[in-house]
């Protein structure tokens, strides 16, 4: 049991980690906030609840994925190499494509709502 509750503590210090030392976290947090106080305001449905809980989890995924692989990347060599350069290159393309994925996905689920206001 001791060592499951240091697994979670262990996962929540990664947490803490990320929303920390990356810039980009507290963003994610900001927009994570303000698309659950409209989903709130806009009276969701359960359906596009699941569709934007789904769509904050891959972003957050992915930006936790991409700080990890620049941290052991750092960790590996502070020297410049073109295949950590590449691999770094392409965790950050992860985290913009589930962004702009996750907007996509807003904009369909609030348009019917916003629509009204015009």
């Amino acid at each position: 049991m001791k060592k499951r509750i240091n697994s979670f503590k262990h996962a929540i210090r990664g947490g803490w980690t990320l929303f920390y030392t990356q810039p980009h976290a507290k963003f994610h947090a900001l927009a994570t906030l303000a698309v659950i106080i409209a989903g709130i305001l806009c009276k969701l449905s359960i359906n596009e609840w699941a569709l934007l809980i789904i769509a904050i989890i891959i972003v957050w995924v992915a930006e936790a994925f991409n700080t990890a692989i620049e941290f052991l990347s750092d960790e590996v060599s502070l020297e410049f190499s073109e295949r950590i350069k590449k691999a770094k290159d392409v965790a950050a393309f992860a985290v913009l494509v589930s962004a702009i994925g996750a907007s996509i996905i807003g904009i369909i689920v609030f348009w019917p709502y916003v629509k009204i206001y015009f």
